[in-house]
């Protein structure tokens, strides 16, 4: 519904400008301040609240056109998603600096700007368009916050407005949403894929060790086949030359001649990996 603002009791003064009256009045204190950034090494304006008075008169919103309709009152008008306040006084103190205040400003980082004084208002007279709940309170008609926890708004537009408004919003948080869908999709795709080749290299590393150990296992049935003496003296190394060699210090047993020349230098027995002084052939007879 759609009004004009009048004051059901005593009207509220503004505290800076004359004959200006109104059912709604906020007056604010706000710290402007420059604040040292130790990572970009820049200088950041900072505006912190450091007061804020809200006082507020019963209020009805009535037709535009004397006569016609009825007048409804609203109720808890700060609970409003919008409130549409009007700013009639507006004053900035710059803060007064001497030099050792300069000094001490950037030893510790914060360099104070002012302070600014603000006066917001709802002007009786105001043309209100309110969204909510409509109930029937003895022979009052009242506009509430609504009950299933929907928006309220108390603005200063005519309603086609507001809706658009509402109706941009939406589509922004839509647009938003299926932009964060496609980026979750695109990041979730490329952790699968991931993972899917981890997973096919390790499948892939898995068939080659149990096709080398199946062929070390037909490799050992082959020796077994041929005789068991030629295993028990086969090369630790190759599996398949008679061991040939001694080596010393140590005295093992484990090698052919082939797989010693292979060996890299400084050269070491594969049994104990100490160092081989020198070699004496082994003649099996």
């Amino acid at each position: 519904l759609s009004g004009v603002v009048r004051s059901v009791k005593e009207t509220l003064s503004s505290q800076f400008v004359e004959n200006c009256k109104g059912v709604v009045q906020r007056l604010t204190l706000q710290e402007h301040k420059m604040v040292w950034n130790r990572t970009t090494h820049l200088w950041n304006d900072y505006e912190k609240i450091i007061h804020q008075r809200t006082n507020t008169t019963p209020f009805d919103l009535v037709p535009q056109e004397e006569g016609a309709g009825v007048t409804v009152r609203v109720m808890k008008p700060l609970d409003a998603a919008e409130l549409s306040l009007e700013t009639v006084y507006e004053k900035f103190h710059p803060s007064v600096q001497s030099f050792t205040d300069v000094i001490g400003h950037y030893i510790s980082g914060e360099r104070p700007k002012g302070i600014q004084e603000t006066e917001q208002m709802l002007k009786v007279g105001t043309v209100l368009t309110g969204v909510g709940e409509l109930v029937l309170d003895n022979t009052t008609i009242k506009l509430q916050p609504p009950k299933q926890g929907m928006p309220y708004y108390l603005s200063g537009v005519d309603f086609d407005s507001l809706l658009q408004k509402q109706e941009s919003n939406v589509r922004f948080w839509k647009i938003l949403t299926v932009v964060f869908g496609f980026a979750t999709c695109a990041v979730l795709f490329f952790i699968l894929r991931k993972q899917y080749r981890h997973h096919r290299e390790r499948r892939h590393l898995k068939q080659m060790q149990d096709e080398f150990r199946q062929a070390q296992e037909r490799l050992m049935r082959e020796m077994n086949v041929e005789g068991g003496e030629t295993l028990k003296n086969a090369c630790v190394i190759c599996l398949s030359n008679t061991k040939s060699c001694v080596f010393l210090e140590c005295g093992h047993v484990c090698s052919c001649s082939e797989c010693y020349q292979a060996l890299p230098k400084p050269k070491s027995c594969p049994i104990c990996r100490q160092a081989i002084s020198r070699v004496v052939p082994l003649y099996n007879s």
